[in-house]
């Protein structure tokens, strides 16, 4: 037999409720759902194995994703389909949109980090949806939501031939937000599945892909928004020549930065990854954005190029085909010393140096007959320039010269012969003395 719940109306009718001995088997029922949605978020991370770093559905920790609030939102609707056929509802209707507002603070701020890493405006959204998400909650219990909603509902204004309140201008403003949340969740998982374990060419052709497929899906995902506000859509054709006219003219530079983007992305003509030598700065290919490229010195320094720059400018890409480049030093010593020694010498002090490769090998060459004394060129070749090359340079110059100090060959100093006059010694003058 079932008998229905009585309607809490009143403050009063809140606390008599909470007081029952019925909204124990509520808390009780609470804790199972929690101990469930705790154990199943658990089990499947152990069956799936340790998730990516920047998962939106697992996180780091079991109540860091998106996952562990959703289930526990499913099962406490399940209990309380359950119990509201046999017990008056008092902590469930509590509890429910506060696990509402948990998960829609838990996924908006999670599908941000992913989608906007280190982005200053991240922190201000997430305050954002927290405090809307709560001050919701309080006005559904409370039961001023629907009394506020339609006070907004009053609040019109014409706008041609449409007319609009702000209750709709509210509604399509979190409508635009929800849709906007959900396509920037589904290109992340795009791009995390593109980009898993992708290098080089393939690499940079997967993130071509996943940024196209991202303003794609925010652009669709805009437009149904505003068509589920209501917003007729042919309104924006005027829109659509205005910002035309708006890229021809003055945002010239932005347009041709995102298309420079994808042209370089999908020519491959330098990919994440490549060490290059742009405008005098040298540095590792780190990200290809749709604007703008950001390459990595081995000293630390980082440099935001332009993608434009990349096209109209010259770029020497030193690992197009290959990361191999070439170095060389200059030596001189004295005339005396012996050559084949020198040679020798050269080669050893290079091929001492792990990152010189064998293949091939150092070279050395009699450049000139200099004023001080021969001059030989020694080259040799190595494989990772992103770890540095004035590094290795230095080692290899401090390693001939110990080995020159070693076999006693001299390297001279500056010689410069000075010619200057003798002056003639002065001549004897001869002063007659008259007797007194």
């Amino acid at each position: 037999m079932t008998t229905t719940p009585e309607p809490i109306t009143d403050l009063d009718s809140w606390l008599a409720a909470l007081l029952r001995p019925t909204a124990l088997i509520e808390l009780a029922a609470l804790a199972v759902c929690l101990a469930l949605a705790w154990g199943l978020v658990w089990l499947v991370r152990r069956t799936v194995g340790t998730p990516e770093e920047n998962s939106i559905l697992f996180g780091r920790r079991i109540g860091d994703g998106v996952m562990f609030p959703l289930l526990l939102l499913a099962l406490g609707m399940l209990a309380r389909l359950l119990l509201e056929r046999w017990v008056p509802l008092a902590v469930f209707k509590i509890a429910m949109p506060v696990l509402v507002s948990l998960v829609v603070i838990r996924t908006g701020v999670k599908v941000l980090q992913v989608a906007f890493q280190n982005a200053p405006i991240v922190r201000l959204l997430e305050r954002t949806i927290s405090w809307v998400a709560w001050l919701a909650m309080v006005l559904w219990v409370s039961g001023l939501l629907p009394v506020l909603l339609d006070e907004l509902d009053q609040i019109k204004w014409k706008v041609g031939s449409s007319e609009l309140s702000a209750r709709n201008m509210i509604e399509g403003a979190l409508t635009a937000g929800a849709v906007l949340i959900v396509t920037l969740w589904i290109s992340a998982a795009i791009e995390a599945r593109l980009l898993r374990k992708a290098t080089g060419s393939v690499l940079s052709l997967r993130k071509a892909i996943s940024n196209a497929t991202r303003a794609l899906l925010m652009f669709v995902g805009l437009l149904v928004a505003l068509s589920a506000v209501g917003i007729d859509l042919t309104a924006l054709s005027v829109l659509g020549g205005a910002v035309g006219v708006g890229i021809g003219f003055g945002l010239q530079k932005l347009a041709a930065n995102y298309v420079s983007g994808f042209v370089i992305l999908a020519e491959r003509s330098i990919r994440i990854g490549d060490f290059v030598k742009v405008d005098s700065f040298e540095g590792r290919v780190t990200d290809i954005n749709a604007r703008y490229t950001v390459i990595s010195a081995p000293n630390g320094r980082e440099s935001i190029v332009p993608n434009e720059m990349l096209l109209i400018q010259r770029v020497e890409n030193l690992s197009l085909n290959n990361s191999k480049i070439s170095q060389s030093t200059e030596v001189a010593v004295g005339y005396d010393s012996d050559v084949d020694l020198v040679i020798n010498l050269l080669k050893e002090a290079a091929l001492q140096e792990e990152r010189v490769l064998r293949e091939p090998a150092p070279s050395v060459t009699l450049t000139a007959f200099g004023a001080d004394g021969l001059e030989f060129n020694l080259g040799y070749w190595i494989a990772d320039p992103e770890n540095g090359q004035g590094n290795l340079r230095s080692a290899v110059n401090l390693r001939i010269l110990q080995a020159l100090r070693a076999n006693h060959i001299d390297v001279p100093y500056p010689q410069r012969v000075v010619h200057a006059p003798v002056a003639k010694p002065a001549e004897a003058v001869s002063t007659a003395v008259s007797p007194a």
